[in-house]
């Protein structure tokens, strides 16, 4: 069934890079060596069909990955789309996600990569990159991903497709782990729409594509 979306709240939201309570350029003291919070280009994270104004806040530091005061929930239904940018070239080991409670888990996450323009209407027709099945817990899950899939990349996007149950799914924490080479080229900047149009935006009902679940 199609949803009805009202977007009064705006269906993109991109992160307000003059408001930040934390320095992007340093990690935690205990963060893991291969931790790539200090390598994510915050200001030009963008969510769709977020119904937070800075999607960014999610992409926490270390220390603060468990922390459940901060976090972004869906908008108009349980889809939602996040993109993050790099401020170089990552070679992309594992995707650390804490979501929930409960049933605002979203079912599976798909990756896509270097693709800095996608849509709902683009995930519909698009084959992931790679596609992981989502559990409910309070912890934080890691995704590992296929390195030779994962090994030039500049930007990845999450598609959440549905919740499990509830109405709009909510997201906690998300984080990377890999490792980080400097950009050999001029850095393209990327203009991306402050209010997306998703009037058209019909619920996607399934995925293609094969899933495979976290690692135990």
């Amino acid at each position: 069934m199609p949803h009805n979306h009202d977007h009064s709240h705006g269906a993109s939201c991109a992160d307000e890079s003059h408001v930040h309570d934390h320095d992007h350029s340093h990690e935690s003291p205990d963060a893991p060596a291969d931790n790539l919070f200090a390598r994510i280009d915050h200001p030009n994270v963008v969510a769709l069909n977020c119904e937070a104004h800075q999607p960014a806040k999610i992409l926490k530091a270390w220390h603060q990955r468990m922390d459940e005061s901060i976090a972004i929930e869906s908008d108009a239904d349980d889809q939602m789309i996040l993109r993050v940018p790099f401020t170089g070239v990552v070679k992309l080991k594992s995707v650390l996600i804490k979501a929930g409670p409960g049933e605002q888990t979203p079912t599976r996450v798909a990756l896509y990569v270097n693709d800095e323009g996608l849509d709902f209407d683009d995930v519909a027709a698009k084959p992931s990159t790679q596609e992981f099945e989502m559990v409910q817990s309070r912890d934080v899950g890691e995704y590992q991903v296929k390195a030779a899939k994962f090994s030039n990349v500049t930007c990845v996007t999450l598609f959440f497709p549905a919740a499990q149950g509830a109405d709009t799914i909510n997201l906690y924490y998300v984080g990377f782990m890999g490792t980080w080479t400097e950009s050999k080229k001029e850095p393209i900047v990327a203009v991306f729409e402050t209010q997306a149009n998703l009037s058209d935006h019909e619920k996607i009902q399934g995925m293609d594509g094969a899933m495979q679940s976290p690692p135990t």
